[in-house]
């Protein structure tokens, strides 16, 4: 089977203000990136774990190229979990990363090296 290459976006996940005052301890323009399947922390940039526990399920999604009229690619801001907190997650969708199945895969007949270990080319 040849392997074809396939893409995922690269993603911004960023605080912002919602209505509400923001009760939890993630301060407005805190972010991390997904770079594959990395979460890359800014600095000094902190999260709670909760509402990051609440976003962690919607990021493979995100990554991945969606139908433009299908709510994923649509709707880009996450509410905190906690409803007194008026803290947003806006997630943006930035350049793509290639990636083959060798590169990503844990089956042992397939598998090649890491694509972290080959720089993970953005496209």
């Amino acid at each position: 089977m040849a392997e074809r290459p396939f893409e995922l976006y690269d993603l911004k996940v960023e605080v912002v203000a919602g209505d509400g005052p923001m009760i939890c301890n993630h301060p407005e323009g805190a972010y991390f990136m997904v770079e594959g399947e990395n979460l890359v922390f800014s600095g000094a940039d902190r999260f709670p774990m909760f509402p990051l526990a609440a976003i962690l399920p919607l990021l493979p999604a995100k990554q991945r190229v969606t139908d433009e009229n299908d709510w994923m690619t649509t709707d880009t801001e996450v509410a905190c979990p906690d409803p007194h907190c008026g803290g947003r997650f806006r997630i943006a969708r930035l350049g793509r990363r290639r990636f083959t199945h060798a590169e990503t895969t844990g089956l042992p007949e397939a598998r090649g090296a890491p694509w972290w270990r080959k720089g993970g080319t953005r496209g």
